[in-house]
């Protein structure tokens, strides 16, 4: 039987899960500005996937293993101790941008960020574009289907 993915796409409400989740001012704020422009520059609505994830958009992937599911094309989680966004796919143009982002923290598959104020947004949005066309170009993707 094939194991379910845990992180899916549900009904909760993002404002609510921000409302409650984030446990200070600054992180609400910076929540909210990020998902205005996540939506802006995706085109997508925001929608909670799991527990802690705010996604934009959504994208089949289909591993050699054959393990397969569907992933937000960018997202973001006001973790408690720094911000967890799901905006980056190596490609050469990211790496490039990764010099000029500002403060942060590479993890496996995601940055680690304390607030916006600590990055450049313009050089985000060039992150987050050039994920998206990446991502349009080498999976499945609800991009396709606006």
């Amino acid at each position: 039987m094939a194991k379910k993915n845990k992180t899916h796409e549900t009904e909760v409400s993002v404002t609510e899960f921000i409302n409650s989740y984030a446990d200070n001012d600054q992180k609400k704020a910076d929540s909210f500005k990020l998902v205005s422009l996540l939506s802006t520059w995706s085109g997508f609505e925001p929608k909670m996937w799991g527990p802690t994830i705010i996604g934009f958009g959504s994208y089949h992937y289909k591993y050699a293993s054959g393990h397969e599911g569907d992933a937000p094309m960018l997202g973001f989680s006001p973790r408690k101790a720094e911000f967890s966004l799901y905006v980056y796919s190596p490609t050469a143009d990211n790496e490039h941008l990764l010099e000029g982002f500002g403060k942060f923290k590479m993890g496996k598959a995601c940055i680690y960020i304390k607030k916006l104020a600590d990055i450049h947004i313009d050089v985000l949005e060039k992150m987050c574009r050039a994920t998206i066309a990446y991502l349009e170009a080498h999976h499945e993707c609800a991009c396709r289907q606006k």
